[in-house]
Parts: structure tokens; C-alpha cells; sequence
């Protein structure tokens, strides 16, 4: 049987966050990747792209590896009780539990994070603690069978990663060769590390009011897991 690797997909998810590590994992030998949703109807993106499941949360068989994009669908996610479930049943038996930016949020929403070391997009990592995870600024995570990613971008690296754990750092580097994935930025600005003061006070800015309703929802959801 080939390894299974299910990434849950959702209105307005951001469609990188998915499709990069996508394009990474399906490459790994003896492995399929379902695209697992509600229904089979196309879901659509934040920025309007439509992806089609392959599987429903009913008929998807028992994976290897879960996996949560993020975006911001994932607030609707966080207390969507037939995604919740269906996470816990497969995170239960699978071998890794892994996230990408906000889809740790929804991982934490599950009670998958309780005591773990957990990333997420750098504007909403704060809002791990009220699910009980324990907040990690860093690009990919590994704590124990818990995977996670920081935001968007890092999906390639945090797929990367995965593959070295999966099949070795041999078949990793292949794959990243074949990918051509050699980061060359135009700009030295993609952290808050990095980025100018202004420009991160101007995207924090823009980010305020999504910011807030996660907060909120992570606080609720806290309280529903006794966090």
C-alpha cells in the first residue's frame, strides 16, 4: 500500500500554503496525496482559485500524515465540528500531524498541540497559547510526530523537511534539486527579522482587524479544551 498523506482543504485557504508542499511530498516514492474536503465540490481559495478534493472527511481512507493549510477560512475551521472530528479520528492512528502558517490554529483547535512546540504565519503565532501549544518562531517545528510550518512560503521548507524524515535527506535534496527550489528574494524583507520597521508596521496594520477575530476565536476555543 502507498504511504497516504491527506491535506485538508477549505473556503478561503490560501491556495501556496497547500500547493507548495504539494508539489513537494507528491514526488516522495509510493505515496498519494489526497485533497480531503466536506464534499467533492471545488473549494475556493482566498484570492479565488478553485481546487477540487479527492476525498470527502467520510470517505477517506486512514492516512499516514494530516496535514492543515492555512488562511483565513481557518477561523471557521477552529469550530467546525465535522473537520475537528474527523482530525482527531486521523491524527489518532497517523504517524505525523502536520500544519502550514494558521493550520497549526486549526491543529490546536482539534487538541492535537496541547504541551507541543508549534510555529505559525509570524502575525498570528500568538494565538497558539490559547489552545494550549506552546509558541515557536521558527520555520518548520518538529516535536515528537508534530509537524509545523511558519507562514506560506516556508510550506516548501516544511515539505522538505518532512521528505528528509519520511524517506531521507538523499531523496529531500532530489527532490528540492528537481524543484530548482533555490531561493534568490528580491527583497531582504520576508521576516519581521528582516523586513523594514515600516513595512512591518504597515502589514501589521492591514493584518489588525484579522488578527482580532482570530484572537477571538483562539480565546473561545481555548476555553472549550480547558486550556
Amino acid at each position: 500500500m502507498p504511504r497516504r498523506i491527506g491535506m485538508l482543504i477549505f473556503p478561503r485557504l490560501t491556495q501556496l500554503d497547500m500547493t507548495g508542499p504539494y508539489e513537494v511530498l507528491a514526488r516522495l516514492p509510493d505515496t498519494k496525496v489526497e485533497l480531503v474536503a466536506r464534499t467533492l465540490e471545488p473549494v475556493t481559495t482566498d484570492r479565488g482559485m478553485q481546487i477540487v478534493p479527492t476525498v470527502t472527511y467520510e470517505t477517506c481512507p486512514p492516512l499516514d500524515i494530516v496535514m492543515v493549510p492555512g488562511g483565513p477560512g481557518q477561523q471557521d475551521l477552529m469550530e467546525d465540528e465535522a473537520a475537528l472530528a474527523f482530525l482527531r479520528n486521523q491524527a489518532a492512528q497517523a504517524k505525523y500531524v502536520t500544519s502550514v502558517c494558521t493550520g497549526s490554529l486549526v491543529l490546536g483547535a482539534a487538541g492535537l498541540l496541547k504541551g507541543k512546540r508549534a510555529t505559525c504565519h509570524w502575525a498570528a503565532i500568538e494565538h497558539l497559547a490559547p489552545l494550549g501549544a506552546i509558541p515557536t518562531k521558527e520555520r518548520v517545528v518538529v516535536d515528537g510526530n508534530v509537524v509545523t510550518g511558519a507562514g506560506v512560503a516556508s510550506g516548501i521548507d516544511f515539505a522538505l523537511a518532512l521528505a528528509a524524515i519520511l524517506d531521507g535527506e538523499q531523496v529531500a535534496r532530489e527532490i528540492q534539486l528537481q524543484i530548482e527550489y533555490d531561493p534568490d528574494p528580491p527583497f531582504d524583507g520576508g521576516s519581521p527579522k528582516t523586513a523594514r520597521p515600516e513595512t512591518v508596521a504597515a502589514l501589521t496594520a492591514r493584518l489588525a482587524a484579522l488578527s482580532e477575530e482570530r484572537r477571538v476565536v483562539a480565546a473561545r476555543v481555548g476555553r472549550k479544551l480547558g486550556v
